[in-house]
């Protein structure tokens, strides 16, 4: 499939620039985030509507829901029979869903396709591809995205790929604000966080961080004769021991640890047990 992509931003750029020297079409509102992929080795497009006239499948990476309707609408109007956009951006699952709705009419299969792994994974190559859709859309993909990414599943129907995307971010985020609460009641105990973070970083390289207790592909209480029980209470009673460590802490040294107390509160619900047995 001939490529196509729109909007060169942090993400999109070096997204676009593994697929340069096999001639992807690109455009971007700044001529400047053009020129380098051009030099590359890639087509530089004036327009949205040339982008969609010569590219197959054409890949939206701009920054929110107005201007994926935007660009996506002038894709839809210029784009022939048969052509794939997918969709980069996070955004509404529902902002997805309308514009596949438009593109039936005009025979052109829309995919919601967020990525992970931030700007790192997209030099690198290696993302996460989260893609929402038909299957033959996804098959018709799948490929063309192995360039830049290291992981595309299909998730199911359009808007599941955004679902999905806003999942993990709800992770990430959650985490981010835990990582500032660990960094507070670190610093008030005297030790140096810049030492901490690097402790952080090298076993969750190892352990796999949150993603290591997802193993159950459903969040629904667990029975004592599951396979994952022993494994997920023995989880359960560590994090409760050192929950409590960390908020006695927090008592003697006055910070206030509030996600702490509610990670202490439902630890047990959240991995599927009811800490009856602890």
């Amino acid at each position: 499939m001939s490529a196509g992509f729109i909007g060169l931003g942090q993400m999109g750029a070096p997204m676009a620039g593994h697929l340069a020297a096999a001639g992807v079409v690109v455009h971007d509102a700044r001529p400047e985030a053009v020129a380098p992929l051009v030099k590359a080795g890639a087509r530089g497009a004036s327009s949205v509507a040339e982008v969609a006239r010569h590219a197959d499948l054409i890949s939206i990476m701009v920054r929110d829901d107005a201007q994926v309707a935007e660009v996506g609408a002038e894709v839809l109007a210029s784009a022939r029979p048969g052509t794939v956009l997918a969709i980069h951006s996070t955004i509404r699952a529902r902002t997805a869903e309308e514009l596949a709705e438009r593109g039936a009419g005009y025979g052109i299969e829309v995919v919601d396709a967020p990525v992970s792994g931030s700007v790192v994974g997209a030099v690198e190559g290696s993302l996460a591809v989260m893609v929402g859709g038909t299957e033959a859309a996804f098959e018709r993909c799948r490929e063309e995205f192995a360039p830049w990414a290291g992981l595309v599943l299909h998730m199911g129907p359009i808007g599941a790929g955004t679902r999905a995307k806003l999942a993990r971010n709800l992770l990430q985020f959650v985490s981010f604000a835990a990582a500032a609460e660990a960094q507070r009641l670190a610093e008030a105990s005297g030790v140096p966080l810049r030492r901490l973070a690097r402790i952080v970083k090298h076993s969750d390289a190892i352990t796999g961080g949150p993603g290591a207790v997802m193993l159950r592909p459903t969040t629904a209480p667990m029975a004592p004769d599951d396979d994952l029980y022993g494994i997920l209470a023995h989880v359960r009673d560590l994090g409760e021991k050192d929950l409590s460590l960390a908020l006695e802490l927090a008592g003697e040294t006055g910070v206030d640890a509030p996600l702490a107390r509610l990670a202490l509160d439902r630890l047990a619900a959240g991995l599927g047990l009811d800490g009856a047995d602890g």
